[in-house]
C-alpha cells in the first residue's frame, strides 16, 4: 500500500483513503438515520406486542448481518467499486446491471436522499419552532441547503467528507447512548411495568409479521454501502469484513437497547401515538435537556445524507466507466481527485423530487426493487461458488447464510406483491422502463451523427466547466 502511494500521488485517480475507522463510520453513519429516533413504530404496529417487536428488531439485525457477510465475501473476491451494480454485472450480465443503475439514478436515490434530508430540515428547525408548527416551505428550503452542502463537501475532498462522517457517526452513537443510559437506569430502578406480559396484546396477523420484518430490514438497510467504494478501501481483504462485522454488531445492539429504553418510560400505546419518540422520551426523563435531542437527530440525518452520497456516487462512476452512463460521470477532478460529476448529477434530480414528488409513495413503489436486486446479488454469490470455484476468496461464508438471506429477500418481494399489489406493480413498471432504455442508449449504436457530435461537444464543455478528466487508470486499460 505505502509503496503504491507515491506512485499514485501525482496521478488523477481515486486514492485509497478509506481506512477501517472510516469504513465503520460509512456503514454505521449511513444505517442510523432518523428512523430509530422518530418512528420505530412500524414494527410495533405490525407485531402488536412489546416482546414480539423486540424479537423482530433482533432477528432483523441478525438477518442483516448475514446479508452483510455475503457482501463481505463479494467485496473481497470482486475488488471493484460499485456495490450491487458491479456484482449483478459480473454474475448476470449488462442488462440487469443497467436496469439496477437506471432505477437507482432516476428514482431510488433522489427520493431516498430527499426523504432523509427532509428529516434533517425538520429537526434542525425544531428548537426554533417549539410552540408552533414549522412551515413546510421553511423545511424544504433548509433541506435544499443541506443537500447542496453535502454535495459540495463530497465534491471538494474525500478526506474531509470521511472525517466529517467519523464525527457525525460519533454524534449518532452519543445520541443513542443518551437514550440507552437513562433507560438502563430506569430498568435498575424497577421500571418494568411495560415489559409485564410482553407478548400479550393484539395478536400479530399473518400479514402483520412480514410487514414488521419489512420495516425492520428497512431500518437496518445501509450495510452494503462500503462495497460501493471497494477500490478506495485500504487493505480491502481485511478491512471490508472487519468493518462490516463491527458495524452490524454495534447497530443491532444499539437498536435493540434503544427500543428497550423507550419501553421503560413509554407504553406501547403512547409510542404509537408519538410524533417523535426520542423527543417524547427525553421530555419525560431529562426536562430541558430534551432540546438537544432534535439537534442530534438532525446531525444523524446529515451523516446518512453524507454517507449515502459518498457511496452511491461511486456506483454511477463505475457504471459510467463500464459504458452504461454518460462518459462525463466517470471523470475525476484534476486537483481534488473526487468523482465530481458523479456526485453532483444527483443534485438536480433530488431537488425536483424534493419540491414536486410524493416521496413516500415513490419509496413504497421501489422498496421492492431494492430487495429484488439484493436477493439476486446474494443468489449470485451461490452461483459463483459453483460456476467459478477457483476464484480467490480471502473471506468465505458458510453456504446456508446466502441461501437463507436470498430466500428472505425474495420472500419480502413476494410479500410486497401480495400486500400492496398496486404500488408494487407501479414500482415494477418503473423498473422495467430500464429495458427499452438499455436497448435505446446502450445497444443501438447507429445513432445519428449530429446526435453523437452533440454529445461529444457537451462532454468537452462539461469537462472544461467542471475541470475533470478521465481517470488515468481507465486510460491505461
Amino acid at each position: 500500500m505505502d509503496s503504491e502511494q507515491p506512485a499514485q500521488e501525482g496521478k488523477v485517480v481515486l486514492k485509497k483513503k478509506v481506512t477501517l475507522l472510516r469504513g465503520i463510520s460509512i456503514i454505521i453513519g449511513t444505517i442510523i438515520g432518523a428512523g430509530i429516533f422518530i418512528s420505530p413504530k412500524g414494527i410495533l404496529k405490525n407485531t402488536g406486542s412489546v416482546g414480539m417487536s423486540l424479537t423482530v428488531w433482533t432477528v432483523c439485525g441478525i438477518l442483516s448481518l448475514f446479508g452483510a457477510l455475503c457482501y463481505a465475501e463479494l467485496g473481497t473476491c470482486i475488488k471493484k467499486s460499485g456495490g450491487h451494480y458491479t456484482y449483478i454485472l459480473e454474475v448476470f450480465g449488462p442488462l440487469p446491471a443497467f436496469v439496477r443503475v437506471w432505477v437507482e439514478l432516476l428514482v431510488i436515490r433522489p427520493a431516498a436522499t430527499a426523504v432523509i434530508s427532509l428529516a434533517f430540515g425538520r429537526y434542525i428547525l425544531e428548537p426554533f419552532f417549539m410552540q408552533c408548527e414549522i412551515p413546510e416551505l421553511a423545511i424544504k428550503l433548509i433541506t435544499a441547503v443541506g443537500i447542496s452542502l453535502v454535495m459540495v463537501l463530497n465534491s471538494t475532498s474525500v478526506s474531509w467528507s470521511a472525517r466529517i462522517q467519523i464525527f457525525l457517526t460519533f454524534c449518532k452513537l452519543v445520541a443513542i447512548l443518551i437514550i440507552i443510559v437513562p433507560g438502563v437506569i430506569q430498568l435498575i430502578r424497577g421500571e418494568t411495568q411495560h415489559f409485564k406480559n410482553a407478548f400479550a396484546g393484539n395478536d400479530a396477523s399473518v400479514m402483520g409479521l412480514p410487514l414488521a420484518f419489512y420495516s425492520g430490514m428497512y431500518a437496518y438497510s445501509g450495510w452494503f454501502y462500503l462495497n460501493f467504494v471497494t477500490e478506495e478501501v485500504e487493505d480491502p481483504e481485511k478491512n471490508i469484513p472487519l468493518a462490516i462485522c463491527i458495524s452490524m454488531i454495534i447497530v443491532t445492539v444499539g437498536y435493540v437497547l434503544t427500543n428497550v429504553a423507550y419501553f421503560t418510560t413509554i407504553s406501547a400505546g403512547e409510542l404509537l401515538l408519538s410524533k417523535a419518540v426520542a423527543v417524547t422520551f427525553a421530555e419525560r426523563l431529562m426536562g430541558n435537556f430534551s432540546l438537544a435531542v432534535p439537534v442530534f437527530v438532525a446531525l444523524s440525518c446529515f451523516g446518512s445524507m453524507n454517507g449515502g452520497i459518498f457511496a452511491v456516487s461511486r456506483m454511477f462512476f463505475v457504471a459510467s466507466r463500464e459504458g452504461h452512463l454518460p462518459e462525463i460521470l466517470s471523470m475525476i477532478h484534476v486537483r481534488k481527485h473526487t468523482p465530481l460529476p458523479a456526485v453532483i448529477v444527483l443534485h438536480p434530480l433530488t431537488m425536483i423530487m424534493l419540491f414536486t414528488g410524493d416521496l413516500y409513495s415513490l419509496l413504497n413503489f421501489l422498496s421492492f426493487a431494492r430487495w429484488l436486486f439484493i436477493g439476486l446479488v446474494v443468489a449470485g454469490l451461490i452461483y459463483l461458488r459453483y460456476k467459478r470455484p477457483d476464484m480467490p476468496r480471502p473471506f468465505k461464508v458458510p453456504l446456508f447464510i446466502p441461501a437463507l438471506f436470498s430466500f428472505t429477500c425474495l420472500f419480502m418481494v413476494a410479500l410486497s406483491l401480495y400486500s400492496d399489489p398496486v404500488n408494487t406493480g407501479i414500482g415494477f413498471a418503473i423498473t422495467l422502463t430500464g429495458v427499452p432504455a438499455y436497448y435505446l442508449f446502450i445497444v443501438w449504436d447507429k445513432k445519428p451523427k449530429w446526435f453523437r457530435n452533440f454529445l461529444d461537444k457537451l462532454t468537452v464543455t462539461l469537462q472544461i466547466l467542471l475541470e475533470v478528466v478521465p481517470s488515468e487508470e481507465d486510460q491505461r486499460s
